[in-house]
């Protein structure tokens, strides 16, 4: 994969055994100043640069899954909340067991060992972070009893399924599937609350439909802003997250 020149430096993360709930990683690094984006190229280099600097953080505060939940009670946890969206979207979709799955933005790869482990899947893990591969890795072998067991087609054996984590622009997916020696086809492309980080969403579902097989599934989770809102909830809830709120309010 080819990097830009970063404007920022990237300091060296600790590693997975430094962390704790009472260890603030954040105070290990310093706040970056907010910079104009020039270019799609400058946006993915502070996407990268996000993830490069706050995956630990986010791990010590979110766990392996690095996405929100499907809570059905006040006392549900966070981890029972997120394992249910997973299985929520199992469902609905109806993907067999054993599937080959695509996992799109999979972050430190909560969602790529539980489909794994859990379901029996082959999945690859996309992530345009190395600091998250070198996570994901780590987490998984850690998983697996500390062994890492890699198969010929470069799978560390997870349950009855496997992982590969790959470090890549998810705009970049089709050209990398499609020629040797990565060219690959799936049962599933996998996309949970990463389409925001895509600049060219209509060039996403043009890679998704070409690299799924006849009858594959395209399975998506993220947030969208619902039809028919009324002023106030425009007002109180979607301007606010879109940073349109006027100064008089």
């Amino acid at each position: 994969m080819e990097h830009q020149a970063a404007a920022l430096e990237v300091h060296p993360p600790p590693s997975l055994s430094q962390f704790s709930s009472s260890h603030d990683i954040s105070n290990e690094y310093e706040t970056p100043l907010p910079q104009a984006l020039t270019s799609v190229n400058a946006l993915k280099d502070r996407i990268r640069h996000h993830y490069e600097l706050c995956s630990d953080y986010y791990y010590s505060l979110w766990g392996e899954h690095i996405h929100h939940g499907y809570f059905l009670s006040p006392t549900d946890t966070k981890e029972v909340a997120q394992i249910r969206l997973i299985n929520l979207l199992l469902d609905i979709s109806d993907l067999p067991a054993g599937s080959t799955v695509l996992d799109v933005g999979c972050g430190i790869g909560g969602t790529t060992r539980h489909l794994a482990k859990k379901h029996g899947c082959k999945v690859v893990g996309l992530t345009i972070s190395g600091r998250q591969v070198e996570m994901a890795k780590a987490l998984t072998v850690k998983e697996a009893g500390g062994q890492e067991h890699v198969d010929s087609a470069g799978f560390i054996k997870l349950g009855d399924g496997g992982v590969r984590y790959v470090e890549l622009d998810a705009e970049k997916m089709g050209d990398y599937f499609s020629n040797e020696p990565h060219k690959a086809t799936f049962d599933c492309v996998w996309i949970s609350e990463a389409m925001s980080h895509l600049p060219d969403k209509e060039l996403f579902f043009k890679n998704a439909s070409a690299l799924l097989k006849v009858g594959g599934k395209l399975i998506v989770a993220d947030w969208f802003k619902a039809e028919g809102l009324t002023s106030a909830q425009m007002e109180g809830d979607i301007k606010p997250i879109e940073g349109q709120v006027s100064s008089g309010l």
